[in-house]
C-alpha cells in the first residue's frame, strides 16, 4: 500500500476547488456583511494596532495578554516558511499573475480573520484558572456542537503541534546546514532547547518572546528585501506589469514559468495566500481570544493588520525580489527559488541571510503553533495534559530535523484541511453574531466610548 499516494489523493480532494471556493467565499461573505470593514475602518486598524504600543500595558497573566502581544503571536504563526517557499511556488506554478490573486485572497481574508477574532473574543473560557479560547470554544458555545469542537481540537493538535512543527524544524535545519554546514541533529537539539525554555514559561513568556522577536525578524527581512528591490528599481514597474497582465492573460511556457493559465494563476495565488495569512484556518483566533481589549471588534481590527503585514508586505516583497532579480528564469521553485533570488541580490550574503531569516521565521512559528495546540489540549484534557504535550512537541521538533518530510508535509496538509472544515461551518453559522457585535462596536465608537 502506497501511503504517500493515498494521502496525496485525500489532499487533492481536501484542498481542491471546493475548499478554495468556501475559504474565498467566506471572505466575500464577511467583506460584504461587514460593509468592507477592512477599508472603512482602516484608520482604526492602524490605531488599535500601534496606538498603544509605546504605552505601559498590563503584563500577560492568567487573565490574558496585551492586544499587541496577541497580534505578534498571531504574526509569528502567519509569517513563516510559507512567505519564502509558498510565494515562490505560487510564482513558479501559477506565473506572476498568482501574486495578484494572492492579494485578492488577502483582502477578502481580512474579513474572515476579523470574524474569527471577534468570535474568539466572545467565547473565551477559564480552564483551571487560565483564560483560553479559539475555534473549539466558539464551535462548542456558539454552535452548541461539542463533537465538532472536539474534532477541530484533535485536528489542530496533530496538524500544527506535532506534524507542522516537524516541518518547521526540518526547514530550519536544512537552511542552517546549507549556509553553515552544521549537522541537522545539532540544529534540532538547539532549537528544541530554545523552544523548551520559552514554552515552559507558559503564555506569559511566549507572548513576551513574540512581542520582541516578531518586529525584529519581520524588519530584518523587509529591509533585506527592500535593498534588493531598490537596487533593481528599473525592474519594479515591469514586475507589476507582469503581475497584472498575467492575472488575466495566459502566459506561454517560457523562462522559468511552467506555462501558466489564468486558472493556474488563480488557484495557486488564492491557495498560497490563504495558507500564508491563515485566514479561515482557525489558528490565529487562539491568540486573539485572550487579548485584553474593551470590545471584541477592537481585536478583530488588530487581526486585520496581521494579514496586511503577512500578505500585503512580506509576501509581496518576496515576489518582487524574485521578479526584479530575474530569478524566476532559473527553473527553481519553493525555498530554493527564493534563496537563489536573495543570492542574486545580496551576493555571498544571500544564503546566510535567508538561513537566519528562516531560522527566526520557523522558530517563532513553532512557538505559536505550540501554543495553539496547547489551547486545544486544555480543551480536551484540561491543564493536566500540558506536560506530556510539551514533551511530545520537543521530541517532534528534534525528529523533524533528521528525516525526509514529504509524508509529514502531506499529513500536515491533511489535518490542516480537516480543521478548516469545522471552523468554516462555525464562521458561516455565526455570521449574525459577528455583524451584531460589529454594529455594537461602531455605535459605541460614535458615542466616544473608545477615545482614551
Amino acid at each position: 500500500m502506497d501511503v504517500m499516494n493515498i494521502v496525496k489523493q485525500i489532499n487533492d480532494v481536501l484542498w481542491g476547488p471546493v475548499m478554495l471556493f468556501f475559504l474565498l467565499g467566506t471572505g466575500v461573505l464577511f467583506t460584504l456583511k461587514l460593509r468592507f470593514i477592512q477599508v472603512r475602518k482602516f484608520k482604526y486598524v492602524w490605531k488599535e494596532t500601534f496606538g498603544g504600543v509605546f504605552k505601559k500595558t498590563a503584563k500577560a497573566d492568567e487573565d490574558g495578554i496585551s492586544s499587541f502581544q496577541a497580534l505578534t503571536t498571531a504574526i509569528a504563526a502567519q509569517v513563516g516558511t510559507g512567505n519564502l517557499a509558498g510565494v515562490a511556488t505560487a510564482l513558479a506554478s501559477g506565473g506572476p499573475g498568482a501574486i495578484f490573486w494572492m492579494w485578492v485572497s488577502g483582502f477578502l481574508g481580512m474579513g474572515t480573520i476579523f470574524a474569527e477574532a471577534v468570535l474568539a473574543q466572545t467565547h473565551t473560557e477559564k480552564v483551571d484558572g487560565e483564560l483560553t479560547g479559539g475555534p473549539a470554544y466558539y464551535i462548542k458555545k456558539g454552535l452548541g456542537n461539542k463533537y465538532l469542537a472536539g474534532f477541530f481540537a484533535i485536528s489542530i493538535v496533530l496538524a500544527l503541534g506535532f506534524m507542522g512543527n516537524m516541518v518547521q524544524s526540518n526547514s530550519i535545519s536544512d537552511a542552517v546546514h546549507t549556509a553553515f554546514n552544521i549537522p541537522n541533529i545539532v540544529t534540532g537539539i538547539v532549537v528544541a532547547a530554545i523552544v523548551g525554555l520559552i514554552i515552559i514559561g507558559g503564555i506569559s513568556r511566549i507572548a513576551s518572546f513574540t512581542e520582541k522577536i516578531v518586529p525584529v525578524m519581520a524588519g530584518l527581512y523587509i529591509v533585506g528585501a527592500l535593498v534588493i528591490v531598490i537596487a533593481n528599481y528599473n525592474q519594479i514597474l515591469p514586475a507589476f506589469q507582469m503581475i497584472f497582465h498575467s492575472a488575466f492573460n495566459p502566459m506561454a511556457a517560457t523562462g522559468g514559468f511552467l506555462g501558466s493559465t489564468v486558472k493556474a494563476s488563480f488557484r495557486y495565488g488564492v491557495a498560497r495566500g490563504l495558507f500564508s495569512n491563515e485566514a479561515g484556518m482557525g489558528s490565529t483566533p487562539h491568540a486573539h481570544a485572550i487579548a485584553k481589549v474593551k470590545h471584541p471588534a477592537q481585536q478583530g481590527l488588530v487581526a486585520i493588520m496581521g494579514v496586511i503585514i503577512d500578505t500585503g508586505i512580506v509576501c509581496t516583497l518576496t515576489a518582487l525580489v524574485i521578479l526584479t532579480t530575474g530569478s524566476f528564469t532559473t527553473g527553481f521553485t519553493g525555498a530554493q527559488l527564493t534563496q537563489e533570488a536573495f543570492i542574486s541580490g545580496l551576493g555571498r550574503f544571500g544564503s546566510p541571510f535567508i538561513a537566519v531569516c528562516l531560522f527566526f521565521f520557523a522558530l517563532s512559528t513553532i512557538i505559536s503553533w505550540y501554543y495553539f495546540g496547547e489551547a486545544n489540549i486544555k480543551y480536551i484534557f484540561g491543564k493536566k495534559g500540558i506536560t506530556l504535550y510539551r514533551i511530545l512537541v520537543l521530541i517532534f521538533v528534534i525528529v523533524g530535523t533528521t528525516m525526509q518530510v514529504d509524508i509529514v508535509w502531506e499529513l500536515a496538509d491533511t489535518f490542516n484541511g480537516l480543521m478548516v472544515i469545522p471552523n468554516l461551518i462555525a464562521l458561516l453559522g455565526l455570521v449574525s453574531l459577528v455583524v451584531r457585535t460589529t454594529n455594537d462596536y461602531e455605535s459605541k465608537l460614535e458615542e466616544g466610548h473608545f477615545n482614551d
